[in-house]
């Protein structure tokens, strides 16, 4: 999905890169059937980039790509370790999304 779009942009003339670098530092429930704060409470912490890629981040602006987004909490966490390692999160891209999550769930 990320190759893809990174294909179309380049051809655009978007100068684009694709970084695998995020991966789970613990393992998490499967989040079906959870509430937002149990789905958040569920993924906090449980992202780190990989060894290496600060340096990558830092270059330039950071887009994260999920293939589909509930109530954000993954996205949050992904967020989450990127701007810790030094990375500067601009935006996110999803496949698809309910049309609850472009509502405030506070749940």
């Amino acid at each position: 999905m990320a190759l893809a779009a990174a294909r179309d942009l380049r051809r655009e003339g978007v100068p684009v890169r694709v970084l695998n670098v995020l991966k789970q530092r613990r393992t998490v429930v499967d989040q079906a059937g959870l509430s937002a704060r149990q789905r958040l409470a569920n993924v906090s912490g449980a992202l780190i980039v990989v060894t290496g890629a600060g340096r990558l981040l830092a270059a330039a602006p950071v887009v994260l790509v999920d293939d589909l987004m509930t109530t954000g909490a993954s996205l949050a966490e992904a967020a989450r370790a990127v701007r810790a390692a030094g990375g500067r999160v601009v935006g996110a891209g999803v496949v698809a999304a309910p049309r609850s999550a472009f509502e405030i769930n506070w749940n």
